[in-house]
């Protein structure tokens, strides 16, 4: 996958280990959009079901050597039950291989949740996190 081609238009269902790997990944290679893993590890649901919708290309003209990236809107299932967005940008190579949804309904079905969940942050307010 190259830069100069489109974003990809598939969503991606992630495992919670998947998601724990992606952000630890983004978090070495010090990527602009990505949550602390420790955060993650501590919040997400363990069996939940997270998604990535490529959102747009990404890249850091000042670090040559780091590959271009897709910047994801990111869909978490919390422990609690809730649902948080956040944005990780992640490598191509690292996306293509993640399985896809599974249906158009189930990809319908995440751009809703999409747009009702709330951020990480408007979620961390709400609970009162110190975290801010």
């Amino acid at each position: 996958m190259h830069f100069n081609q489109l974003r990809p238009r598939e969503v991606k269902v992630i495992d919670s280990a998947s998601l724990f790997r992606l952000e630890e990944r983004a978090c070495a290679l010090s990527l602009n959009q990505r949550l602390d893993p420790a955060w993650v590890q501590a919040n997400a649901a363990p069996d939940g079901t997270h998604y990535l919708w490529p959102a747009l290309w990404n890249s850091l003209s000042h670090r040559p050597d780091v590959p271009h990236q897709l910047r994801c809107e990111l869909l978490i299932s919390l422990r609690g039950g809730d649902r948080v967005v956040s944005l990780l940008d992640v490598l191509p190579d690292d996306f293509t291989p993640l399985p896809r949804v599974t249906s158009r309904e189930e990809g319908m079905q995440v751009s809703r949740l999409l747009d009702r969940a709330p951020s990480v942050r408007e979620w961390l307010l709400r609970e009162g996190s110190d975290l801010l």
